[in-house]
This record gives C-alpha cells, sequence and structure tokens, in this order.
C-alpha cells in the first residue's frame, strides 16, 4: 500500500531516487557518478521550469492550448531573447529534456546530442547577465567518459538509462509547485552522495539541522535580511536554509558565496536553480576566498553563515600582502599558514554589516591554542565582537566525527560579555551519525535568545573575565558539565558496613556452632 502522509510519500520518493541512483552506476563510484545524476536532474528540471513559464506566459495571453513541447523550432526563436533575459537561459523545444529522453533509444549518435545540447544551453546566456550564473554548469556531466563505458554504444545505453530513470522520477507537475521536489530530490542526493563518500564528501557538505541552526542564529528577530553570504559555500545548502525559515522573497538582494572547489562550485550553482532562484538573484564565485575574495562590491553582509574547512593550510605571513589586507590588519597577526581557520573568521568579520549577524561552525582547536590564534581571539574579544561560543555534539558531520563548535559574531552588541552554550548532549542517535532535532535546535536558539545562565547548559561571562583566562573561550572553561554520578552518603554507608559485619560475625558463630554440633555426633 502507497504511503499517505507527505512525508511517507517524500521517504518513498527518497528511496526510489537512491536505488536509481545506485543500480544505474554500475560498477562506476558512486562520489565519480553523481556528476550524471545530479546533472541530468538538472537538465530535466531547468527544462521543465522554462515549458512551464512559456506556457504559462501564452495560456494568460489567451491562447490555452499553446505548448511549447510541440512548437517548431522556428517559431520558438522569436522568444529567445525575452525569455533570456527573464530566465537567464533558453532551450529550443527539441532540445528539451522530454523530447530528448523520446528519441534517446533510437538515437546512434545521444551522446553527441546531448553534447550538443548542453553546449546550446550554456551558450543561450553568453552575452546575458546570466552568463557567468550558466558557464561551466555541465561540465561535469561528461557523455564522452569513460566511467560510462569502453564504446559509443555502451555509453549510449547507459544515457538512455539515466533520462528513463530520471524522467521516471515522481516530481510531479512543474505547475503544481513542484520546485520543492526538485530541491528536495537533489539535497537527498547530495547527502547521500557525502555519507556514502566519507571525507571526501563530508569537505563540501553541512547536514541539513546544523545549516537550519546557523541560518536561525542569523535571523533572530528578523523578518527579512538584505544579503546573506558564505565564503566556503560548498553546496550552496546552508543559503538555501534562508530561503525556509524566512519564506520565499524575504532575502531581498540574494544569496552570495564563493567556493574553491570548481567541481563544488558547479553543485552550488545547480542546487540554487533547482531551488527556484533565478539567476540574478545568486552571486556565486569560484576562487580561493581568502586570497582573491569575489566580492568586494558587495559587501557588507546582514547574514553570514559558513562552515569552513578544518585548519587547512594558506599563504599566511609568507605572502607579505596580506598583513595589510583590510580583512586581517586590524588584528595586527595573521592566522598561522597551517591553520586557515581564523582567517577565515576574520574575512567574515570584515565582511558583516553593522546590524549583522555571523555564524560559523569552527575546528574546536581555535578556542583554545596559542599563538597568532591567542592573539586573533584577543583582538576579537577586546573589540567586543564574540557574542556566543555554542559547543556541539560530536559526530554531527559527514567524515568527521570531531565535537565542531559554532562561533556567533555580531557589530552592535549591547552587552560586554559572551554567552556560551554546552549543547554537547543535544542530539539523537540517527542511523551512523548524531543528529540534532527540531527540538535540540530550539533548545540551543532559546538560551541564545534570552541570554541568561542555565545551570550546566548555559552561562554569560564578561569579556575581562575572558581576557584573565588568557583569551580561552572554549565552552567547558566556563560552562561545568552536571554530574551524573550517583550521590554517597558516607555516614549511611558506614553504618551499612558496620552492620553487615556484625551480621557476618554472628553469622560465623552460628555455622560454628552447627559445626561442633555435627562433630559432636560422629
Amino acid at each position: 500500500m502507497a504511503p499517505t502522509t507527505k512525508e511517507g510519500q517524500r521517504a518513498e520518493l527518497h528511496k526510489t531516487i537512491w536505488r536509481i541512483a545506485n543500480d544505474l552506476r554500475g560498477s562506476v563510484d558512486g562520489w565519480d557518478f553523481k556528476s550524471y545524476v545530479l546533472g541530468m536532474l538538472f537538465y530535466r528540471f531547468i527544462s521543465e521550469n522554462l515549458t512551464a513559464y512559456i506556457n504559462t506566459g501564452e495560456h494568460k495571453a489567451g491562447d490555452a492550448s499553446f505548448s511549447y513541447a510541440v512548437l517548431p523550432n522556428s517559431e520558438a526563436e522569436f522568444g529567445r531573447a525575452e525569455t533570456v533575459a527573464e530566465k537567464g537561459f533558453y532551450i529550443l523545444p527539441s532540445e528539451l529534456f522530454q523530447n530528448v529522453r523520446k528519441r534517446a533509444q533510437n538515437d546512434a549518435n545521444l551522446n553527441e546530442t546531448l553534447a550538443r545540447v548542453f553546449k546550446n544551453i550554456e551558450g543561450s546566456a553568453v552575452g546575458a547577465g546570466s552568463e557567468d550564473d550558466l558557464k561551466g554548469l555541465f561540465d561535469d556531466l561528461d557523455v564522452n567518459s569513460s566511467k560510462l563505458g569502453n564504446t559509443v554504444a555502451k555509453r549510449n545505453e547507459k544515457l538512455v538509462k539515466l533520462l528513463d530513470a530520471i524522467g521516471d522520477l515522481p516530481l510531479g507537475n512543474f505547475s503544481d509547485n513542484s520546485i520543492d521536489l526538485f530541491g528536495d530530490a537533489y539535497e537527498y542526493l547530495m547527502q547521500m552522495y557525502a555519507s556514502s563518500a566519507g571525507k571526501s564528501g563530508g569537505e563540501y557538505y553541512t547536514p541539513q539541522e546544523v545549516s537550519e541552526l546557523l541560518a536561525r542564529i542569523t535571523v533572530v528577530g528578523k523578518t527579512q535580511v538584505n544579503k546573506v553570504y558564505d565564503p566556503a559555500v560548498g553546496s550552496g545548502s546552508l543559503l538555501l536554509k534562508f530561503d525556509k525559515i524566512l519564506g520565499k522573497g524575504n532575502v531581498r538582494q540574494g544569496f552570495f558565496g564563493q567556493e574553491i572547489n570548481l567541481n563544488t562550485y558547479n553543485l552550488a550553482r545547480i542546487n540554487m536553480f533547482l531551488h527556484d532562484v533565478n539567476y540574478e538573484k545568486f552571486n556565486l564565485a569560484h576562487g580561493d576566498t581568502l586570497i582573491d575574495p569575489a566580492h568586494w562590491d558587495d559587501e557588507p553582509f546582514e547574514a553570514i553563515v559558513s562552515n569552513p574547512p578544518y585548519s587547512i593550510k594558506w599563504e599566511g605571513d609568507a605572502n607579505p600582502m596580506l598583513i595589510n589586507d583590510p580583512r586581517f590588519a586590524p588584528a595586527g597577526v595573521l592566522a598561522p599558514k597551517s591553520k586557515a581557520d581564523l582567517a577565515f573568521t576574520m574575512h567574515i568579520l570584515s565582511w558583516l554589516a553593522v546590524n549583522g549577524t555571523a555564524a560559523i561552525v569552527e575546528f574546536p582547536g581555535v578556542l583554545y591554542r596559542g599563538g597568532a590564534e591567542a592573539k586573533i581571539r584577543k583582538y576579537l574579544i577586546d573589540n567586543n565582537y564574540v557574542d556566543a561560543v555554542i559547543q556541539l555534539p560530536p559526530d554531527l558531520f559527514f567524515g568527521t566525527t570531531i565535537a565542531t563548535c559554532i562561533i556567533v559574531l555580531k557589530k552592535s552588541k549591547t552587552d560586554n560579555a559572551v554567552l556560551f552554550i554546552d549543547a554537547s548532549a543535544e542530539f539523537t542517535r540517527n542511523g551512523n551519525k548524531n543528529k540534532l532535532t527540531t527540538d535540540h535546535q530550539q533548545n540551543i536558539l532559546n538560551a541564545f535568545t534570552t541570554r541568561e545562565g542555565t545551570d550546566h547548559f548555559a552561562k554569560l561571562v564578561s569579556n575581562a573575565d575572558i581576557g584573565t583566562n588568557d583569551y580561552n573561550i572554549a565552552v567547558t572553561s566556563y560552562v561545568v558539565a552536571e554530574d551524573t554520578r550517583e550521590f554517597v552518603d558516607i555516614t549511611k554507608l558506614n553504618a551499612e558496613i558496620a552492620r553487615i559485619v556484625t551480621r557476618q560475625q554472628e553469622l560465623r558463630i552460628s555455622i560454628d556452632e552447627i559445626v561442633a554440633d555435627l562433630e559432636g555426633v560422629k
């Protein structure tokens, strides 16, 4: 019997997607094959998105029978310029996913057909405002790769199966608000690929519930924000949580981010499209944020969320120019070359708006390590930029079991203190990972919002007291863990021991008497 609840249907769809993804890949490594599944899902999405957009416009104009998918290419050309200006791309009817799929079984040159289609889709944006947003999006979907098969025929056979499988996914009628299903399917697939890929997957994927907590922390008390930013954007899931939390359209000027890994950068842009974030609403860049930041003209940002890579190497003081960089100069010292964590923190602080909040997932070492990092913490505390430090549970993230923390930064605080929250026990075990449930998130948010001390959970500590503790901001230095050991009453215990000794002596005398009687009988 088919599940009737929305969650049941969603779970069933997820199972189907994952089964198809695994069946299709055959001998191809799952991590390598993800680009084909996710890329084809994207191709279907933009085809249906564009078709629904054009059909809706024609129907409103009075042509109720209009269907873009059956329109000859020659008649479709007239709407190209206007559509590219609005949607950012164009696909001729013959090159729509559904039409390519219909012909795929009998197309001996399917690999060439798809390569041409993908090139044409990207080419449709050349010269338009969306050019950078579309450029290279299909690079990872290599239809001529030997991973798909040793011969053209074998590759095409795999591509036909891929088109059919993605085409058969029950993602609903696009015009009936199926956008959420596409975005949800994409997020689910990325999570599953990250989970099965171990460390390599964990480097770019932040679990959804952690992403949600970060976003919620930065918008406390707000119903709208101006611009949101992530300097290590990964797959883009952190930024997209703002639409879920605030509601569509309440990030007024859009989503900004930068990613150093090209494949992951492509995933992030696809993720934006699949969540129906139009090209003019996002600005993602490819490159090294610390050395070559791409958004000087867009900062400051009202909300910043990030899960930067933990303790990676960077140029640091090997580059004499960086100490004069306005992002790093205020601290008077650069983060160590072997640990870039606080370089990301300083970059984020520099680009944070005066009325903004930043929430950053950090490696725990940054809270207490000495040297240059201690000097940077001193700068942050003395200038009252650290709003809160939240200790997270262990084993939340793919690829690592460490217990990370969240540092919350603000430039306009109302007190001279830091709130420390010990949320290390706020989790439920789910499969082979720990998970923050909605209730766990809410417990953390309640403490963060009220900004009051709670035994064994939260403590507000003055910046002066932190200074006397060598600017150590590890949560366990301030929040005393609850002693769960059983209380023992020594007086009662001694009395009980005395009673047992007395009773033992009585029993021994009785046993001696019994033994004596038995010997007398003999």
